[in-house]
């Protein structure tokens, strides 16, 4: 059996595919069968992309099956499945695919739910993260499979902490104190997102949200932005990041580089901090003072709070993304069995892609086993350099991130708004808002009901 990684760009796929239906006489869609699969990533690194077609080769090499790779820029992919959908050209997967576009697909009837479910059954629900599982979910509707996640957490520079006398910020005034306290002389109280261009953006500010158990709807699904909850959250966000942040938008980047290069105490950023922090990834090493001597010394030096808790909420939350493998509507029946081989046989090979962004979701083979989380720590991390896991990091550290998996929750997922949450995303409506908002002051009061206007647009507009 031979591979082929189609490195093609999505705009290509889209013009291909938008061709290949004008040229259609009949429109029919073409049978399919299990000798060729079309595969679709996001995961579209070139390392990443190397370790899939090694597993896809040894699968391919057992079936007697060929199959496409084709690397998707994720911004990109919504709008290379609605041309695939037109050209009845869909792959067989999708892997690596986000929440709020497995229900978006599943809105769109682009997915095999069924298959979803059976291979989820076959594999035994009881084996899985119960969190990934309701989120990849509509009622008792199973989407896609959950195949890895990453949660959002709150990175602080346990040095300055010890040495201000500062408890670690697990919650609202914890967060608050040490802003204040730490917020001056060259560094910032704190560093996160407010980009309005960035997805990024809408993820720090519904973390926030989820913190102080602020919904984007409410029980009987009328939106909820304007709570006395989601005011609190919100307040204390755009406290922070006027008051003791960074000056001008911050974004992936520069929120990584303030805090790389010593310049703030706290950091809002995912798991996939871990292996950068490290010092394995030379376009993105840090560059405090310590850091020239030890290029570890940041590492050794950053704590992490897996949620926050908010005075509202009974609990912490923690916000983060789930990723799956979706089986697309007609896909080859032997997509089942590649699904479930990556999720079992080749899962441990799965999550190395990266393992600081791709936190197993199925704890073990059995129910009641562990060996997949287990084995996570001892996984290797990082691009130029790699190392274990568990030799950069204490094991309260890592036992952080895999709880904070654990506790997974986002707005409208398990309300059966995963749509308009995700149209919400993919619109940047709070970013662009709350940019405007930190940047020159205003009414929170009144930049809520502008989201809430635009929500009530988004959710007429689903049908919702």
């Amino acid at each position: 059996m031979h591979s082929r990684l189609m490195a093609l760009t999505a705009s290509a796929v889209v013009v291909a595919l938008s061709l290949a239906g004008c040229a259609s006489d009949t429109g029919a869609k073409p049978q399919k069968d299990d000798s060729k699969l079309t595969i679709w990533t996001i995961e579209d690194k070139p390392d990443r992309l190397q370790a899939q077609e090694k597993m896809l080769d040894a699968f391919s090499a057992s079936n007697d099956v060929d199959y496409e790779l084709v690397p998707i820029a994720e911004d990109q992919l919504s709008s290379a499945l609605t041309a695939a959908a037109a050209a009845n050209e869909l792959p067989d997967l999708v892997s690596a695919l986000p929440l709020s576009n497995v229900h978006q697909f599943a809105n769109d009837d682009l997915l095999d739910t069924e298959a979803a479910a059976e291979v989820v059954k076959k594999l035994d629900a009881g084996t899985f993260n119960k969190a990934a599982l309701d989120l990849t979910r509509s009622g008792d509707t199973q989407l896609a499979v959950p195949s890895d996640a990453f949660p959002l957490m709150l990175f602080y520079r346990t040095d300055l902490f010890k040495a201000a006398g500062l408890d670690a910020p697990t919650d609202y005034p914890s967060v608050l104190e040490a802003a204040k306290k730490l917020n001056g002389n060259g560094v910032a109280g704190i560093s996160a997102a407010t980009s309005a261009a960035e997805q990024f953006t809408s993820q720090t500010i519904e973390s926030f949200g989820l913190s102080n158990d602020c919904q984007l709807v409410n029980g009987k699904g009328d939106l909820a932005l304007d709570s006395d909850n989601c005011k609190t959250a919100f307040g204390l966000y755009t406290d922070l990041m006027s008051k003791y942040s960074v000056a001008g938008e911050q974004d992936t980047a520069t929120t990584r580089a303030s805090y790389f290069a010593g310049q703030a105490a706290m950091v809002v950023w995912s798991s996939f901090l871990l292996d950068e922090l490290a010092g394995l990834r030379n376009d993105a090493l840090p560059t405090c003072d310590q850091c020239a001597a030890d290029p570890r010394w940041l590492a050794n030096n950053t704590g992490v709070v897996g949620g926050l808790q908010g005075p509202d909420a009974s609990s912490p939350a923690t916000y983060g993304e789930v990723v799956s493998f979706a089986i697309m509507r007609d896909a080859a029946p032997i997509t089942k069995d590649l699904v479930s081989w990556l999720m079992s046989d080749s899962y441990t090979d799965w999550i190395s892609v990266a393992p600081e962004g791709k936190i197993p979701v199925r704890t073990g083979a059995e129910p009641g086993s562990t060996e997949y989380v287990d084995g996570w720590a001892d996984l290797e991390t990082g691009v130029d350099t790699r190392e274990k896991l568990s030799a950069l990091y204490s094991p309260e550290v890592l036992d952080t991130v895999v709880g904070a998996t654990n506790d997974i929750v986002r707005w409208g997922m398990t309300e059966g708004q995963g749509g308009l949450a995700g149209a919400m995303t993919t619109q940047r409506v709070l970013p662009t808002l709350f940019s405007d908002l930190i940047a020159s002051g205003g009414s929170l009061d009144d930049a809520l009901v502008s989201a809430t206007d635009k929500a009530e647009q988004i959710k007429s507009g689903l049908g919702g």
